[in-house]
């Protein structure tokens, strides 16, 4: 997978991708990730990139002409499954949304900033729109790393036991069970027995209660989908 983002704080994107498993996904070629500075595509002195909105009003908005360059050159060179806004209005970010774009090719992320994007630019480039919660950031960016580290983590190869993705939270529509590891007993607060009985079917169905219970009393909204 290759993914390219477009930012005017680059900066923002250094350590997301510099460490933990994202940096061994691209240290192993799993994945590309490509950070465009849209400062490079403006012919504006001072390489501005953003002006006043029309109409007034507080705040600046990125401009479309940089944004269009930078979209139609990394268009020219590959065919892009999705060119995705980061944006708090847009679709909330969900384990579904995730599954599916972990299963494409090429993707641009493109980061807002100050009061948002020219409109024309989501009317005319943007496929998908994402949020990831009902808050509003200083930009995209954390965004957009947030997105891509749902979406890495899922491709083969990059956790090293796959497994362990898929009996994640909300994979299945469920929270996941509360899980334990040794000493077995710490100052009197012990494992619940199942774990340790060497009985894996009855563990399987043991976690399979807890998570129903869980989902029940924590987010019984999942349980209406």
């Amino acid at each position: 997978m290759r993914i390219d983002i477009i930012t005017v704080v680059p900066d923002l994107l250094t350590s997301p991708f510099g460490a933990s498993i994202l940096k061994r996904a691209i240290d192993k070629k799993i994945v590309e990730v490509h950070v465009h500075n849209l400062r490079d595509y403006t012919d504006k002195s001072y390489n501005q990139v953003d002006d006043y909105q029309y109409g007034g009003g507080a705040g600046m908005v990125l401009m479309i002409e940089p944004i269009d360059k930078c979209i139609s050159a990394l268009k020219s060179e590959r065919d892009y499954d999705e060119v995705i806004y980061m944006t708090p209005d847009g679709a909330t970010l969900n384990q579904k949304t995730a599954n599916s774009l972990s299963l494409l090719k090429n993707i641009i992320i493109l980061c807002g900033h100050y009061k948002g994007v020219d409109q024309r630019v989501r009317d005319l480039f943007i496929t998908r729109e994402i949020s990831i919660g009902d808050y509003v950031l200083s930009g995209g960016e954390l965004g957009a790393a947030v997105l891509c580290d749902s979406i890495i983590r899922l491709i083969p190869g990059v956790i090293s036991d796959e497994t362990s993705a898929l009996t994640d939270t909300f994979q299945d529509n469920l929270l996941a069970p509360p899980v334990y590891t040794r000493p077995a007993d710490y100052k009197g607060h012990t494992v619940p027995e199942v774990l340790t009985s060497g009985n894996f079917p009855k563990i399987e169905k043991w976690r399979e209660d807890q998570a129903y219970d869980r989902t029940k009393k924590l987010r019984p909204d999942l349980l209406d989908h």
